[in-house]
This record gives C-alpha cells, sequence and structure tokens, in this order.
C-alpha cells in the first residue's frame, strides 16, 4: 500500500493527545477581543477535545501524526 498523504491544513489545527484522542485550540481568540469579557478569553487559551462525531474524520487527514 502506498503512504497516505497529511492533509497540511488539519496538520497545523490538530494534534494528538498522548491516548490517541485529538486536540483542537479553540476559535474567537483572534481579534475584536475588546468586547469579548477577560473569562471569555482566559478559557480559549485552553485547548480541547474534537468531538467523537468529528474525530474519525480528522483522524483521517493526519494518518502519522
Amino acid at each position: 500500500m502506498p503512504k497516505i498523504k497529511t492533509n497540511r491544513g488539519a496538520a497545523k489545527r490538530f494534534r494528538r493527545t498522548g491516548t490517541g484522542k485529538i486536540r483542537r485550540n479553540k476559535a474567537y481568540h483572534s481579534h475584536i477581543l475588546t468586547k469579548k469579557t477577560t473569562k471569555r478569553k482566559r478559557e480559549m487559551r485552553q485547548s480541547a477535545l474534537v468531538a467523537p462525531a468529528d474525530a474519525k474524520n480528522i483522524a483521517r487527514l493526519i494518518p502519522y501524526l
């Protein structure tokens, strides 16, 4: 079987945890931050896990990461 190409856009956005789950960064944290509360901005710093419904599709995009 030939190797599968990694989707480079996905590789920059997702990474695997030690147990094989997929981590992602939270959205809405790049601009127009003045109207967002401090608490909301602080919570957006933390990464989150990808939902199980989406994880299978994303795992196909990053086969070797």
